[in-house]
């Protein structure tokens, strides 16, 4: 168990929001991708509070193997455990919605959107969407010549209703993000850490600066 001094959740709390507000961009959307083995939920949960506390919008979870998502609910009872631990009597300001694409989303006036994903959100996703357009074509309802970036998103349910990633942090050595909505990511920025486990705050926030220092190009 992590041992915590005294008075350091109250400092966390206030460095957090000051160093939401220093950075130059706050991504949106931000993806945590897990290509290890053996996933740790303390240290997921830690990772989703931080970036709730920052100001970031909508969260993803990801792990190659689906564990988070199997075991969604052991997930968030160590994310609202974590929540109260570490933002104490702030907690009520960070209030985070579990969307589930299995249940109808229920809509809350929240700071952050929190959507647990598997390789089934992926690629299988992109599938069953390209389906159901050439569904909409045999039923007339569609041309062959409809489809477009935007159709086809609007297809897509794996993230409905979010924005497409802006920042990916890809935990573990393996050098890909191993399905992790493979169509939304074109424009995403990357980084790389060698691991989740024991994940400090400090490296939470070096990868934040560097996506706030980073000047897209959009392929100039």
């Amino acid at each position: 168990p992590r041992r915590r001094r005294p008075g350091a959740a109250a400092q966390g709390r206030q460095r957090w929001r000051s160093d939401g507000r220093a950075l130059q961009k706050l991504p949106v959307h931000m993806g945590l991708v897990v290509t290890e083995e053996e996933p740790s939920y303390a240290d997921m949960a830690s990772l989703v509070v931080w970036c709730m506390a920052v100001g970031i919008s909508y969260v993803s979870v990801y792990d190659h193997n689906g564990i988070f998502k199997r075991n969604n609910s052991r997930l968030m009872d160590e994310i609202l455990k974590q929540q109260q631990e570490l933002l104490g009597l702030d907690c009520s300001k960070y209030t985070v919605e579990f969307a589930n694409q299995d249940k109808v989303d229920q809509v809350l006036n929240c700071q952050s959107t929190l959507k647990v994903l598997s390789p089934e959100d992926g690629k299988a996703d992109i599938v069953k969407a390209a389906q159901n357009f050439c569904q909409l074509v045999a039923q007339q309802q569609r041309t062959y010549t409809d489809l477009d970036v935007n159709v086809l998103d609007n297809l897509l349910s794996s993230t409905n209703g979010f924005p497409d990633p802006d920042l990916v942090l890809k935990f573990g050595p393996v050098d890909s993000t191993l399905g992790f909505l493979p169509w939304h990511i074109r424009l995403t920025e990357i980084v790389s850490l060698p691991s989740h486990l024991n994940i400090s705050y400090e490296d939470f926030f070096s990868a934040l600066h560097h996506y706030a220092a980073c000047e897209q190009r959009w392929g100039k």
